[in-house]
């Protein structure tokens, strides 16, 4: 092989790499985020889901890129590990449409498409159809990159010494070994087959020997998904267990079936002559064959991947990944309702609402210390903990709409009613305490300080804030004299913050305060005054309800 077949063959890898991209890009560019709605609404049945997942996966030219979308949904509570089990099913039959749009053997009219796509996206304004033509401009060079890898690995055949090493693949494990190691490499199954079929186009290596190569390619594509499940919750992490367990089941069996009977004969049957087409072919009947086996035994699977990777409930808490810990998500809970179950649901919603006024806590106590400090180097941490007193918000709503229906005793029914409120007046507490953080981005930007009185005074409501959240408990119910204290407590940021306004005139008027700085410290005494009010609107909750209204 010389240093031009050499060159022809790093240039022709290049472009099909480039084209599969371009046009992946394209069409994803086309969908916009319809893909992402149809993974989360259409995955419940298995069946649609393993549709969703092919087609999906047949759109963006990637079962790693799909793969990687479900690892992410999982992770983050959007679908369950059973939802993901048929969505990966799926993408293993759609990413085999590459190696079939390559069989197709259109090299000779790749240069118009080409041509024509690179016209639309050059020359067409309307961003709908340049995108289309992104995809026609990818397909093209897609192919032109495939011809010029097939013509420059044909004189591999006069070359005894790769010949010979070709022919070791012949041997099950080096095959299975030597693709699952080149797509491991490359991280594109779709890639890895397309270069094994331009070896086969060439000449260079039969069906026969490149079965194995080819088994082995459908596990090393896994390795994207794992690299991506990297940091990710548990469940995340079982998503590519899931992945990795159907391709080394599909290898497993079609080796053993291909060793022991005429499969390899039978495929080459369908598509005498034509080696790129015998691999797709082959590629394609791995893949659906191996799914429909295992799609009676996806909830198995699921199973079987939490067995390999129990729950470690401290593990989960401290990975940073938002979740429950005490209840369910509404997509997980069964319609089974027995002795007992008012019981488990009134302290797992507790034990939430718990977790999420520690965070809340927190997050005040972090804001006023960031103002006093006057920069906004705790913005970060605020805004992500943030995050995740939305995301308890929303699940914990989500779920006391689901189970309230099945509540039929009036007590219990009144206090799932009141978690719900309380809920929603913590995670506006955590909003106020994002609104003081923020104040200090404009502290820094406009150099605007505080005086010394004003910083006391700031540090009186971060404890008295601190305080009155505190006595709130653990969300269980409040005994009278807890609310009375709650209710003290509310009064007085009522009384400090008329008092301080009252004392931010006087700075104003004797020029001790700025402008600037008067407007800033007016926005936070609102705040201030707002988390008092929902500190009594939940201590109200949590109390026999003989008590006063809640504030609006």
């Amino acid at each position: 092989m010389t240093i031009t077949n050499l060159l022809m063959l790093l240039g022709g890898l290049g472009l099909f790499l480039y084209g599969m991209q371009m046009m992946g890009s394209g069409l994803e560019a086309a969908a916009g985020n319809r893909m992402k709605r149809i993974l989360e609404r259409l995955t419940s049945n298995p069946i649609l889901g393993v549709l969703v997942g092919g087609v999906i996966t047949a759109v963006i030219q990637s079962s790693s890129a799909t793969t990687v979308m479900v690892v992410g949904f999982v992770n983050s509570g959007m679908m369950t590990l059973r939802q993901a089990v048929w969505v990966i099913m799926g993408a293993n039959i759609g990413t085999t449409i590459t190696g079939q749009l390559i069989a197709l053997d259109v090299g000779a009219i790749a240069p118009l498409f080409a041509f024509i796509g690179v016209v639309m996206v050059v020359f067409i304004k309307k961003q709908s159809v340049r995108y289309y033509g992104q995809i026609i401009a990818g397909l093209g060079i897609l192919f032109i990159g495939m011809d010029m890898m097939s013509s420059s690995m044909a004189p591999l055949r006069e070359s005894e010494a790769f010949v010979n090493l070709l022919t070791q693949f012949s041997n099950p494990v080096l095959g299975i070994l030597a693709g699952t190691i080149f797509t491991a490499i490359i991280q594109s199954s779709s890639a890895s087959v397309g270069i094994l079929q331009a070896l086969a186009s060439s000449g260079v290596i039969g069906l026969s020997n490149a079965v194995f190569v080819l088994f082995g390619q459908n596990i090393g594509t896994c390795i994207t998904a794992v690299l991506a499940s990297v940091g990710t919750s548990r469940n995340a992490k079982r998503t590519t267990i899931i992945h990795l367990m159907f391709n080394i089941f599909g290898t497993i069996l079609f080796t053993v079936i291909c060793i022991f009977s005429p499969l390899t004969d039978w495929v080459s049957s369908w598509t005498p002559g034509k080696p790129s087409a015998q691999i797709a072919n082959m590629h394609t009947l791995f893949n659906v064959v191996t799914t429909l086996l295992l799609l009676p035994f996806g909830t198995y699977l699921a199973k079987l991947a939490t067995r390999i990777l129990p729950e470690k409930p401290t593990e989960a808490a401290e990975s940073g990944v938002h979740q429950l810990l005490y209840i369910k998500p509404v997509d997980q809970l069964s319609a089974e309702h027995h002795v007992g179950t008012s019981a488990i649901v009134l302290n797992g919603v507790q034990h939430e609402l718990a977790r999420m006024a520690e965070m809340v806590l927190k997050n005040v106590d972090e804001s006023f210390q960031a103002v006093l400090e006057g920069t906004p180097a705790r913005l970060e941490q605020v805004e992500e903990t943030e995050e995740y007193i939305d995301y308890l918000n929303q699940q914990i709503s989500r779920y006391i709409s689901h189970i309230i229906v099945f509540e039929t005793n009036a007590q219990d029914s009144e206090q799932v009613s009141a978690f719900f409120k309380i809920s929603g007046n913590l995670e506006r507490i955590g909003d106020h305490a994002v609104n003081i953080c923020e104040y200090t981005q404009l502290l820094e930007q406009k150099h605007i300080s505080f005086s010394q009185k004003a910083k006391t005074e700031i540090q009186a409501m971060r404890e008295t804030s601190v305080e009155a959240i505190r006595s709130l408990g653990d969300m269980s119910r409040l005994e009278p004299d807890a609310l009375k204290s709650i209710e003290g407590f509310e009064q007085k940021i009522d009384d400090m913050t008329l008092e301080f306004r009252q004392n931010q005139m006087i700075r104003l008027r004797d020029g001790s305060c700025s402008d600037e700085a008067c407007t800033l410290y007016s926005e936070m005494l609102t705040d201030f005054e707002r988390i008092g009010d929902h500190i009594l609107n939940i201590g109200q909750e949590l109390s026999p309800k003989n008590a006063v209204p809640v504030k609006a």
